[in-house]
């Protein structure tokens, strides 16, 4: 069969935590392109009567917001890329939802605005999103197909990025102009408190299969949002795409929200939680090992930098045995370790020198046990040091890297599962750690991720909002 269509494919993706005090520049982001963006983005899809036209895609590490100077560069490489395929029936859009730039704010729907212009108003667009996108009317005014992930933590990112594309091709093979309706109850969520594996997530995101099947319906989607990003379009979206009835995807749209709204009191994190204090005594009591806990305030795969030194002052102070913080941000102590040597005692003054609201940083001696490095710049340079310190280990590296599982942790020398107490910078645990942890606590600490939405200062939230407000009214 010959090709009939042609569509562009690629993206921009930052989950942006305006919290936190580093910015996000230009050199933070990774770019592919042409067959090497397929592959790793597509896992080598294809669709017959569909031509693939790689783009760019680009994205960084969770962190602050995006300085404007990198958001404009790579928004202007990406508009050169798709003006080079022209003409075009459509494009695909991988985004995540949450992008926040200085000075302009909502990158997503800036972006989506340009390529309509770019490619007219006749291209069919569809994007694919992360359910902790805060999503806006420019980005849903601008798209006629948007489909986010069901599944938190996430084991469905492939399988949506194809959804779009077959939503897409299905579109062009019909002749439809899909309308996608936005409605957002107001509601801000931490993602820790909608896991798809437990209520009220789980039967909530089971009836959006439900939705997809009514005639004329195409796809619905649930986004939690981002509650650590501040912005005027922070909260819960439902987005419900119809083949051409907008009316209809307005009327599923709004009972979705109903349903949302009626259960806003039942989210919650069901996991043992407890602060600092009480979640390292909780492990050290437990006959179950490893336990590991969360820093859920430092939680570097939500953007924070992963510099807090709460959990490791704690662990040294009650004298644990056996434990582990998986990892810890501080680049000076790294370059110290190195310039020491494996086996050599250092005296390390560690961390809090990013997250400013801390009282400074720890001081304590360790021996270094493993230097990692990577190749970095023009040459290789060192990006972890495994320290240890007494009865606790410590790996340190050059960024707010995260530790999501057991093979990321090993590499950087040290069995987690031969452990007694493992803290790691994450909310959640991501799927491999919580699979095999006997047993786990969501340790509720400060910081610029912090689960206690009260102590964060939001200055572009819409209000009132739920649960900052309670007596929030909806209809």
């Amino acid at each position: 069969m010959s090709t009939k269509y042609r569509i562009a494919v690629g993206g921009l993706s930052h989950e942006t935590n305006s919290f936190s005090p580093v910015p996000t520049v230009y050199e933070d982001f990774n770019k592919i392109r042409g067959e090497e963006l397929l592959n790793q983005r597509l896992c080598g899809y294809t669709h017959a009567g569909i031509e693939l036209i790689p783009s760019i895609y680009a994205d960084a590490t969770l962190g602050g917001l995006i300085s404007k100077s990198a958001f404009t560069q790579l928004k202007e490489e990406l508009l050169q890329e798709i003006a080079s395929a022209l003409p075009l029936d459509g494009v695909y859009l991988d985004l995540h939802g949450a992008m926040e730039v200085e000075e302009i704010g909502d990158a997503e729907g800036d972006l989506a605005t340009e390529v309509r212009k770019l490619v007219g108003p006749e291209a069919i667009i569809a994007v694919s999103l992360d359910l902790h996108g805060n999503i806006s009317p420019e980005l849903v005014g601008n798209s006629n197909i948007l489909t986010a992930y069901r599944t938190a933590p996430h084991r469905d990112r492939i399988e949506t990025r194809h959804r779009a594309l077959n939503l897409l091709a299905q579109a062009l093979e019909s002749n439809l102009k899909p309308v996608s309706v936005l409605i957002k109850p107001p509601i801000i969520l931490a993602g820790e408190s909608v896991v798809t594996e437990r209520e009220p997530a789980r039967s909530l995101y089971g009836k959006l299969s439900e939705i997809d099947k009514i005639p004329g319906i195409m796809d619905s989607s649930f986004l939690v949002g981002c509650a650590w990003t501040d912005s005027v379009n922070t909260s819960a979206s439902v987005i419900v795409v119809a083949e051409k009835d907008r009316d209809l995807a307005h009327r599923e749209a709004v009972k979705f929200a109903q349903t949302v709204w009626g259960q806003r009191h039942d989210f919650n994190y069901g996991v043992e939680t407890g602060t600092i204090e009480e979640s390292v005594q909780a492990a050290i009591d437990s006959s179950q090992v490893p336990v590991f806990i969360s820093d859920s305030g430092d939680n570097v795969t939500a953007g924070a930098p992963g510099d807090r030194t709460g959990f490791l002052e704690h662990l040294l102070a009650v004298g644990a045995r056996r434990a582990l913080i998986a990892g810890l941000n501080d680049s000076e102590a790294v370059k110290q370790c190195a310039s020491a040597g494996v086996g050599a005692e250092v005296k390390l003054s560690l961390g809090n020198k990013i997250s400013s609201r801390d009282n400074g940083p720890l001081m304590i001696t360790g021996r270094v046990s493993k230097l990692i490095a990577e190749v970095r710049g023009n040459g290789q340079e060192p990006t972890i040091a495994l320290v240890k310190c007494g009865e606790v280990s410590l790996i340190i590296t050059v960024d707010n890297r995260p530790f999501t599982d057991r093979k990321t942790i090993e590499a950087a020398g040290i069995n987690p599962m031969k452990q007694n107490i493992v803290v790691v910078k994450q909310g959640y645990l991501f799927p491999d750690l919580q699979d095999n942890a006997p047993r786990s606590i969501m340790g509720l600490s400060p910081g610029s991720t912090d689960l206690d939405l009260m102590r964060l200062q939001y200055n572009k939230l819409i209000r009132p909002i739920f649960p900052i407000d309670k007596e929030t009214e909806y209809s």
